[in-house]
């Protein structure tokens, strides 16, 4: 057993005996169907604190000569895969974690440094069948393959460190990728490669050459999606199991949603809560909001403007496909966008094709970075929108409409009302204060037709009243809501067994002194 080679099983025993594990083995059965095919190189980009290093070390486990690991996956949904055995510790493995090398090396290349330490372990070896010890990295490999015929696994942890941490860089970052090139494509020894970092593989003109991957990001997890992070199933397993409570969970870090798994919970912050039994912002605590503030400042064309309306509930379109997969190419509000729904911060719709803030948590970390400069007028609102809520909950119309007049006031340099889905994104934002003790949903299916905006009261606040809230444009309070009663919006709430508070809207934009007025009605239950 070695640090890079055949590096064992001891991380996933670490795993497996931690106060919590979710069994995500069955993602060996879908790599065993990889190695030795056209589709055996892998790149697999998720957030920080993803999972993706222990899925490593579960692989090593599983796939390392010279250790017995049939034990560690007893009982595991591995083990009934019909390829378990066939896999099980049968390769050299090579295990590379480009973090440590960056540190390591130092004065020296990062790729000499780490060709000298491999090297070192596979001369130990397999020195007997080598005639020179001279060779680079891929040479030995080359000739170790030929003259035993074994293939190796390569397991590749925090592959893009170079180009995030050494943005400047470009003749580092070219010469670390010329050596993955070298060292993995076509080469005859390759299994397998199951590479894991933030970010994709990198766009670099003629530097693409690691075009022999297939990518797996967030923005398209395929066959890897149930891997990404916990699934609705697993948390509300560990919901019963902790006593949490499932639909505040959810709440809080639900949102990462594919195409087949519509809810993707991030896994730090479901383990943090289900260990502390408290709902907190865990997983941005891990890294500082300013890492946020950085891109949520850039000015591109739309890019506030998007950032406000997904604060305030909405989804925006988004190209993915101009990302340059660095953090430093960023040419347009789609780049942003897309680098932010790699590291975490946005959700993507990938049907759709749509970008929004997932969670409870996201929503927090975009107002802590919101709250240190250049987004006051957003601010305002935010911190008036206690005064709002209050005002709702109280029957105050003339309040409700005076603290929406201010609101309008605020964000008119971000948000121009000139339609009720532009109404319906300020007053959402207006409300923003409401979702610490409520769920909202824009567009709620109801009745005959769809209510603009409801607030359903989180399964712990069930003494608080659901809002019901109607928009028009250029109409009338009342008529917005007339329209809740006509079309039954509240059958939508069929389920609810407490009071209904029914909020009719309205915004005239000829009206410059106080362009909103509202009309609010209780139903008793």
């Amino acid at each position: 057993m070695g640090i890079y080679l055949n590096p064992g099983n001891d991380g996933f025993l670490e795993s497996i005996r931690s106060r919590i594990y979710v069994d995500k083995t069955g993602l060996a059965a879908c790599t065993n169907e990889l190695i030795n095919t056209e589709e055996k190189y892998i790149c697999i980009s998720r957030p920080r604190r993803f999972g993706k290093s222990m899925a490593l070390k579960m692989l090593a486990a599983y796939y390392s000569l010279g250790c017995d690991s049939r034990e560690l996956f007893k009982g595991k949904v591995l083990e009934n895969a019909d390829s378990f055995t066939e896999h099980l510790n049968k390769y050299d493995v090579i295990f590379l974690n480009i973090q440590q090398f960056l540190i390591g090396a130092k004065d020296q290349s990062v790729t000499d440094y780490l060709e000298q330490e491999v090297l070192e372990e596979l001369l130990a070896e397999y020195g007997g069948y080598l005639t020179r010890q001279d060779k680079g990295l891929a040479d030995t490999l080359k000739r170790i393959y030929a003259k035993t015929g074994k293939k190796f696994i390569f397991l590749i942890d925090e592959w893009d460190c170079v180009i995030r941490e050494r943005q400047t860089e470009e003749r580092l970052q070219k010469q670390y990728l010329d050596f993955l090139r070298g060292l993995l494509k076509d080469q005859p020894y390759v299994a397998l490669t199951y590479m894991t970092g933030i970010l994709p593989v990198k766009k670099y003109g003629e530097h693409s050459a690691l075009n022999m991957f297939w990518e797996y990001s967030m923005s398209g997890q395929d066959i890897f999606e149930e891997y990404t992070g916990f699934t609705e199933n697993e948390v509300q397993k560990l919901c019963k199991q902790f006593d949490m409570d499932f639909p505040e969970t959810s709440h809080w870090y639900d949102g990462y949603r594919f195409s087949k798994y519509h809810h993707i919970y991030n896994p730090r912050s479901v383990v943090a809560a289900m260990q502390t039994h408290r709902f907190s912002n865990y997983w941005t605590s891990t890294e500082t909001y300013e890492a946020l503030k950085v891109y949520m400042d850039m000015n591109f064309d739309g890019l506030r403007s998007d950032i406000v309306k997904m604060l305030g509930g909405e989804h925006v379109r988004v190209n993915t496909l101009s990302f340059q997969n660095d953090m430093r190419t960023l040419k347009t509000r789609d780049d942003v966008l897309t680098l932010l729904i790699h590291l975490g911060y946005l959700g993507y719709d990938q049907e759709r094709k749509e970008t929004f803030i997932p969670n409870r948590e996201i929503a927090g970390e975009f107002e802590n970075a919101m709250s240190v400069g250049g987004w006051a007028e957003v601010m305002r609102v935010l911190n008036s929108s206690e005064r709002l809520l209050e005002a709702t909950l109280n029957g105050d119309e003339r309040c409700v409409s005076e603290e929406l007049d201010k609101a309008h006031t605020e964000v008119a340099s971000i948000l121009t009302y000139n339609d009720e889905n532009s109404l319906a994104c300020a007053i959402s934002l207006a409300y923003y204060s409401a979702r610490k003790d409520y769920l909202m949903i824009r567009e709620l299916p109801s009745g005959h037709g769809f209510a603009d905006i409801v607030f359903l009261p989180l399964p712990a606040k069930t003494e608080k009243p659901a809002l019901v809230i109607e928009l028009k444009y250029d109409k009338s309070a009342n008529a917005a809501i007339q329209q809740i009663k006509d079309r039954h919006y509240t059958q939508s709430l069929v389920n609810y067994t407490g009071d209904i508070l029914l909020v009719g809207v309205n915004y005239d934009k000829e009206c410059t002194n106080k362009p909103h007025s509202c009309q609010i009605e209780r139903l008793k239950f």
